[in-house]
C-alpha cells in the first residue's frame, strides 16, 4: 500500500441507502443503462454495512485532517427506507462521523413519499433535500412515470410544496432536470421557476459514444441550443436563481472553480458505497459498460485511502493531461474541461471529447459572447438583497443599493436635526444653505454627506452625546461650506471651532488657536476661503495640499480606480473602539499611500469583486495608534459606513483588513434597512475568535467577516503562500463552527437565517 497524498483525500460520499425506486424512469442511468449490477445486490444497506462505512468515512476524515465532509443519501429512492430506518442511519452517521469532522449531509430524491414526518426528521439531522423535476407536467410525464405508467408530478409538487414551507424551506437544495430536447427549453425553466426553487441544476442525459443521446426527429433544436434559449431567458430575467451550469460557465471564464463535475477541471473527490458496501465510483459510468463504476474493494477490506489512489479515480484526476489531444487543443477545454467523464465513452476506452462536445463548444462560446449584463437589483425584494451581499465574488450592485439606503438615511438624519433649530441662528442659516446647494450642486452634497463622519456626528448631536454634541447643530454650516468648497459655489457662514479647530468635512482642519472653542467665519471664495475670528484671519488657496501653520488638508489615498481619504484629522472619527492617531507627518502618510496602493493591488488580483465593492462603498482610511502588543489591528463603526480604522501594516495584512472591516460595514448598513436577528430572543453564542459568549448579532457579523476573511486565504493557500492553508483553515472553522451554533439557536429573523445558510452553502462546499 502506498500513502496516498493529502490532496487524493475524498471529502464527498454517496451512501446507495436503498437500491430500488417507485418509479421507472426510462432514462435512470442506475436500472435502464449498460451496468446492471443493481439486480445482484441487496435492496437496502444493512446496519453491518453502514457501520461498516460510516466507520471508513470517519477514519479517512481523521487521517486526513478534514474539517468537514458530505455524505449524500442516493438510491434508487432513500425515502423507501422509511422514517424508522431513516432515522437510524441519519443517527448513526452523525454520531461515527460527527465525532471527527463536520458532516453536511444532503439527499437525492423524486420526491413521491415526502411527508411532513420525513421532513421533521430530516429538519432534526439537518439534511438538505434536492429534488428531481423535468419541468411542467408533460414534460416531466415523459419519463418520470410509476411502472403503470401513471404519473408522479402531482406528487413531486405536494413534495415541493411541503419543502416551500417555512419550517423547511432551509432544507431544500434544488431542483434536478434532466434535459430532453423534445420539450420547450423555455417552457421548461418557466416551470421550474415557478416552484421557487434556491438552485436549479440541468444534467444531461447520460450518454456516450457507443449509446448516443436521444436526437429524437420530432425535436428541432440541438442540446446546445436548448441550453443556448434557457441561457438567455435567465439573462433576460435578471438571473432569478441560481442555475449551477452557467454558474459553472460564468466562474470559469474567468479562472474560477467549476461547482460541478460535467464541466471544467476540477479535481475529482467522490466516491459512492454501495448497498453492499462495495466502494464504486461516478454512478453515471454506469452508463458505459457492465462494471465500470467497479473498484473492486469494499469497506469491509479496504480503507477510502485506497480507493482514492486507485488507477480507476486517479485517471479521473488527471485534469488537462488525461483529456484527448482534441480537448487539449480545443480554445473552450479550460471551461469545458472535457466534459463529464462518462461521456467520453468508448469502444472500451475513456480518451475521447464527450458526446456532447459540439453542444458544450455552442453553449460555452454562447456564453463567452453573450455575457450576463450586470443584474439590476430588485430593491423592494428583501431576499434579492440577502443573496446578493452573500454573493462570495462580490457585488457591486448590493453595495450601490446600500450606498443610496445610506443616502437617504443621513439625509432623513441631517432633517432631524434640524427639525427643533431656533430660527436666525447660525445653524439654521447652515440648513438653509445646504438645502440651496443641494439644488444647485447636489453631486457636491451628496459626496460631503457620504463621508462616514457626517452620519457619526449626527447621531451623536441627536443623541447629545460624544464630539457630536460638543460641535452642536452649528456643525451644519461645517457641512454646507465644505460642499461649497466642493462645487466651487461662493458661501459665507459661521461654523464652529472646537479644540483650536475648525474642521470641514472631506476638505481638511484649520488651526485656529485663538479661538480655542467658538466660532468663525469661513468665506468660500474663487481662490480658496478665507477664515476669520477672534482678529485672526486665515487665507487658503484652493487647491492648496501641504500643511502649513493654519491648514491641515484632507488628505487622499489615491490608485488607478480608486479614491479614499485618509482621515486623521475628522474629530467625529474617534467613534472607532480604538484610538486614532493624531495627525500624521508627510512621510507617514505618503508611506500609507504606497502600502494602500499595494494593497489595492492584492485585492484586485486575489477578490477582484470585493475591489468592486470596496470601490462602490469605501470612503475614508482612518490610521489607528498601534497597541503595546504590536499587533495589526482594525474597526469598523456603526454608525460609519464607509469608514474603515486600522494600525499601519504590510500591504497583504491591509488587503486583509480592508475587505474583513468592510463586511462589517456592509452588515452595519444590511441591518439598517433589515432586521436579521431577533431582538425579543437575546441569546448568547461562544465562539471561536472570542473568549467570552457573544450576542447574536456580534456572531452573525463574525461569520460574515470571517467567511470573507478565509476566501482571501483559501486562495492564497491555492497559490502555495507561506502559511496560507493553516489560517485558511483556522477562520474557516472559526465561521463554521459560529454558523452551527447560530443555527441551533432561535435568535435569527428568516431575513437572518437566509443570510446564515447563504454563507453556509458557500463555506462548507469550500475544500478543507
Amino acid at each position: 500500500m502506498h500513502p496516498v497524498p493529502a490532496r487524493a483525500a475524498l471529502t464527498e460520499f454517496v451512501l446507495k441507502v436503498h437500491a430500488r425506486c417507485d418509479l421507472a424512469c426510462d432514462h435512470c442511468y442506475i436500472y435502464e443503462h449498460a451496468d446492471q449490477s443493481w439486480r445482484r445486490r441487496p435492496a437496502r444497506m444493512t446496519s453491518e454495512v453502514l457501520a461498516a462505512a460510516a466507520g471508513r468515512i470517519a477514519e479517512h476524515a481523521a487521517a486526513h485532517q478534514l474539517t468537514d465532509i458530505s455524505v449524500i443519501l442516493h438510491g434508487g429512492e432513500p425515502l423507501l427506507l422509511g422514517p424508522v430506518r431513516m432515522r437510524d442511519v441519519l443517527a448513526e452517521l452523525r454520531r461515527v462521523i460527527g465525532a471527527v469532522t463536520r458532516l453536511r449531509i444532503g439527499m437525492q430524491t423524486n420526491g413521491v413519499l415526502l411527508s411532513e414526518q420525513f421532513c421533521d426528521l430530516l429538519a432534526e439531522y439537518d439534511v438538505s433535500v434536492g429534488v428531481s423535476l423535468d419541468g411542467g407536467r408533460a414534460a416531466n410525464d415523459l419519463h418520470r412515470r410509476f411502472r403503470n405508467g401513471d404519473s408522479s408530478y402531482d406528487q413531486a409538487l405536494r413534495a415541493l410544496a411541503l419543502l416551500r414551507r417555512p419550517a423547511y424551506r432551509r432544507l431544500w437544495s434544488g431542483l434536478l432536470c434532466t434535459v430532453d430536447i423534445r420539450n420547450d427549453p423555455v417552457g421548461v425553466y418557466e416551470a421550474l421557476l415557478a416552484q421557487q426553487p434556491p438552485r436549479i441544476d440541468f444534467l444531461l442525459p447520460h450518454a456516450n459514444w457507443d449509446v448516443p443521446p436521444p436526437r429524437p426527429r420530432q425535436a428541432t433544436i440541438s442540446y446546445g441550443g436548448w441550453l443556448r434559449a434557457v441561457y438567455d431567458r435567465w439573462c433576460a430575467d435578471g438571473r432569478p436563481v441560481p442555475v449551477r451550469l452557467y454558474d459553472s460557465l460564468l466562474s470559469t471564464a474567468t479562472g474560477g472553480p467549476s461547482g460541478t463535475e460535467m464541466l471544467g477541471l476540477d479535481p475529482v473527490d467522490l466516491a459512492v458505497i454501495e448497498t453492499d458496501g462495495e466502494w464504486e465510483q461516478a454512478d453515471s459510468l454506469k452508463t458505459a459498460y457492465h462494471g465500470a463504476p467497479a473498484t473492486g474493494m469494499t469497506v469491509f477490506s479496504h480503507p477510502a485511502d485506497e480507493v482514492a489512489a486507485s488507477p480507476q479515480l486517479a485517471r479521473r484526476r488527471a485534469g488537462r493531461s488525461g483529456l484527448a489531444d482534441e480537448c487539449r487543443r480545443c480554445p473552450v477545454v479550460e471551461q469545458c474541461g472535457g466534459g463529464l467523464f462518462a461521456h467520453r465513452y468508448r469502444a472500451g476506452r475513456f480518451d475521447h471529447p464527450s458526446v456532447y462536445c459540439t453542444d458544450l463548444k455552442e453553449l460555452i462560446v454562447h456564453v463567452r459572447e453573450n455575457p450576463p449584463a450586470p443584474v439590476r437589483l430588485d430593491t423592494g425584494s428583501t431576499d434579492d438583497l440577502i443573496d446578493r451581499v452573500t454573493t462570495p465574488t462580490g457585488d457591486r450592485l448590493a453595495i450601490e443599493h446600500l450606498v443610496d439606503a445610506q443616502t437617504a438615511i443621513v439625509r432623513a438624519l441631517l432633517r432631524g436635526v434640524a427639525d427643533d433649530l431656533p430660527p436666525g441662528g447660525a445653524a439654521a442659516d447652515g440648513w438653509a444653505a445646504l438645502t440651496e446647494l443641494d439644488r444647485r450642486a447636489p453631486g457636491s452634497v451628496a459626496r460631503v454627506t457620504a463621508h462616514p463622519y457626517v452620519r457619526v456626528w449626527a447621531v451623536d448631536c441627536l443623541a447629545g452625546v460624544a464630539a457630536g454634541h460638543r460641535h452642536g447643530v452649528d456643525y451644519l454650516g461645517s457641512i454646507a461650506a465644505a460642499a461649497a468648497i466642493d462645487a466651487g459655489v461662493p458661501l459665507t457662514l459661521t461654523v464652529p471651532v472646537r479644540n483650536d479647530r475648525l474642521h470641514l468635512p472631506t476638505i481638511g482642519t484649520v488651526l485656529l488657536p485663538e479661538v480655542g472653542d467658538g466660532t468663525a467665519r469661513v468665506h468660500v471664495e474663487k481662490g480658496g476661503l478665507r477664515v476669520t475670528g477672534d482678529d485672526v484671519a486665515v487665507a487658503i488657496r484652493a487647491g492648496a495640499g501641504g500643511d502649513t501653520a493654519r491648514w491641515q488638508p484632507t488628505r487622499r489615498l489615491v490608485t488607478s480606480d480608486v479614491t479614499v481619504l485618509l482621515e486623521d484629522g475628522d474629530p467625529h472619527r474617534e467613534c472607532h473602539r480604538l484610538p486614532a492617531t493624531g495627525r500624521l507627518a508627510d512621510a507617514d502618510a505618503a508611506r500609507w499611500g504606497v502600502t494602500f496602493a499595494t494593497a489595492w493591488e492584492i485585492i484586485t488580483d486575489e477578490v477582484p469583486g470585493r475591489a468592486e465593492e470596496l470601490g462602490a462603498g469605501l470612503r475614508a482610511l482612518v490610521p489607528l495608534r498601534r497597541s503595546g502588543g504590536g499587533v495589526s489591528e482594525a474597526s469598523t463603526a456603526r454608525q460609519a459606513f464607509g469608514g474603515v480604522a486600522a494600525t499601519e501594516t504590510d500591504p497583504g495584512s491591509l488587503a486583509v483588513l480592508l475587505v474583513h472591516e468592510f463586511q462589517h460595514s456592509k452588515m452595519n448598513a444590511l441591518l439598517d434597512i433589515v432586521d436579521l436577528v431577533d431582538s425579543a430572543r437575546p441569546t448568547s453564542v461562544v465562539v471561536g475568535w472570542r473568549p467570552d459568549p457573544r450576542p447574536a448579532e456580534a456572531v452573525l457579523h463574525g461569520i460574515y467577516a470571517h467567511a470573507a476573511v478565509a476566501d482571501i486565504w483559501r486562495i492564497r493557500a491555492d497559490r502555495r503562500v507561506d502559511g496560507a492553508l493553516a489560517t485558511y483553515r483556522r477562520y474557516r472553522d472559526w465561521t463554521i463552527e459560529a454558523i452551527t451554533a447560530l443555527d441551533r439557536t432561535d435568535a435569527l429573523t428568516p431575513a437572518g437565517s437566509r443570510l446564515l445558510r447563504r454563507i453556509a452553502h458557500c463555506v462548507t462546499g469550500w475544500p478543507s
